[in-house]
Parts: C-alpha cells; structure tokens; sequence
C-alpha cells in the first residue's frame, strides 16, 4: 500500500512538473510584406539623380519616365512622397504609384528627402524644405525632365502627404539658396491619409516643437491654393479624420476646389495593404485629375 501511494505521488509531481513549466517561445516571424511593399518589389526606376546635395548628403529623385518618352518632351508629372512620420521610409514605398502615372504617360517621380532626427539634427522644417526644392527642381529643369511645368501633380501618405501641401503652403519655409522666382505650388494635389494638423488634437506637434503651426496645414490654408484630393478612413487614430475633415472645410471656405473621399472604419494607411483599395483610389485620382486636364 505504502509503494501504491509512493507511486501515485510520484506521478502527480511528475504531471505537475509538465503542466506547469513555460511553454517554449517560438521566434517571431519576420513582419509581413503588405500590398504596396509586394507591388513595389517588381518595379524599378528608368532612372535616379540628384535633385538636391546638403553638405555631403545627396538627395535623389527615382523617375518613371513613360513608354516612347524622347528628349524634348513636355509630358505631366505626377511627384509622390512617402511616409513614415518623417523618420522613416524610402522612396520604393510608393513606387506603384509614379509607375501608375507612368504607364498613363506622365513622368513618375518618387521622392528622397532628409529624415527628421535629434542626433543629426534634421528637423521637419528641413523635411519640408526638401520638398519645396523638389519642386523648384522640377520647375527649373523641366526641359531636360521632359516635364510640363504647369502639369506636375504632388502627391504623398501620411508625412508625404503633409510634405505635400507643404508644396503649396509654407512659403517661408526655403531652403538657403534656392531661386525664389521659381514657384514650388504643384497644379494639384493628392493626399494621403496625410498628416494634416499638427495641433495636439492631430499629429507631430512633439516632433515639430514650439512652432508646430506654422507647419500644420489645416492651420494655414488661404484662397488660391491647388485643387485638392484627399483619400482619409475615420477609423485613422494616427492621423485624425477630423483634422482631414476640418482641412476640407476650410478648403471650401476659402474658395478653393477641394474633395475628399471617405473609407467608413479605414486605419491609417488602409489603402496600402488592400489592392482593391488602392485600385479604386488610383481610379478616383485619374478622374479628379482628368477633370483638371492633367491627365488625358
């Protein structure tokens, strides 16, 4: 009797032993690709150059030149800006879209710029410059691009879209030595679930500092800006749908052609990793700028 007790004992400490020890940890798969990084992976650029050098840094611009594209034309420009709250990302996130642009017979443009950090002491004003020098690049060497000046359409996600209307809004805000004659306001703009008020209510007033309305959009909107379209979820707590909604408002208030289209529920970056969703925005976009004459 004493050896069946033992024995009885002996297996429950055993089955405790096993039922209770941590079970081991797997490894962590490696973060999967979403549709826009998929799409991106099978385009490549015509070509990259130099837009713009800070110091020893150079910045590129990755182009999409058109089927049958010769020296000496004047095509439309579609120029898009990625993402990543002004500290990360590159410009083949947003690759499908310049190539999208490029196969309707635009020249497509993916844009590099300086990322905001503390220890190299880029800012988000610095960010912005980059974005206006782009534009005046684009301006100033059209001829050679193959570019229409008066056709080139910006566009951006998230910090690119604020990057962006940064085009046509900040006018103080330039980078030393670049030719004020030349105007960096695009003919349109596309936005992207884009950062849009930089209050507390929105996004990036930690990032920016004390003189983050300067560099709020929905802060600084006046009559005679280019006709707009925004793509916004309302379920977007990144970047606020009411900062987009408000922006939209004002827009109109200040006699300016401005539409929003708006996913029901969409987080940021929704139309990223849905194609169906980035298809009926591409869709939408060639509608708005067809009827604006920017795209045939």
């Amino acid at each position: 009797m004493k050896h069946f007790c033992l024995a009885i004992l002996l297996a429950a400490s055993t089955l405790h032993a096993q039922t209770s020890a941590p079970a081991p940890k797997k490894p962590k798969a490696p973060d999967a690709m979403d549709t826009m990084d998929t799409m991106a992976a099978a385009l490549k650029p015509t070509r990259t150059l130099v837009y713009k050098k800070v110091a020893d840094r150079e910045l590129q611009m990755h182009v999409f030149e058109p089927e049958g594209f010769k020296a000496g034309d004047k095509r439309g420009c579609f120029l898009v800006i990625h993402g990543g709250g002004w500290t990360g990302g590159a410009p083949p996130r947003m690759y499908p879209f310049a190539a999208h642009y490029a196969k309707l017979g635009l020249v497509g443009i993916s844009l590099q710029y300086r990322l905001h950090a503390a220890k190299t002491g880029v800012s988000v004003f610095d960010c912005v410059k980059d974005a206006r020098s782009a534009m005046r690049y684009v301006r100033a060497h059209a001829v050679e691009l193959g570019i229409d000046p008066q056709q080139v359409i910006v566009s951006g996600g998230s910090a690119g879209g604020h990057l962006a209307a940064a085009t046509a809004l900040f006018d103080k805000v330039n980078e030393e030595g670049d030719d004020p004659n030349v105007s960096p306001i695009p003919n349109a703009l596309v936005l992207l679930f884009p950062v849009i008020d930089t209050s507390k209510e929105g996004y990036g007033q930690a990032k920016i500092g004390e003189r983050w309305q300067e560099l709020s959009p929905v802060h600084n909107v006046r009559p005679g800006l280019p006709p707009t379209l925004i793509f916004h979820g309302t379920g977007d707590t990144v970047t606020p749908f009411a900062g987009a909604k408000a922006f939209h408002e004002a827009m109109l208030r200040a006699g300016n052609r401005c539409e929003l289209d708006i996913n029901e529920g969409g987080t940021h970056g929704y139309l990223m990793r849905d194609k169906a969703l980035y298809d009926d925005t591409m869709a939408k976009t060639d509608v708005f700028l067809k009827s604006l004459g920017l795209l045939k």
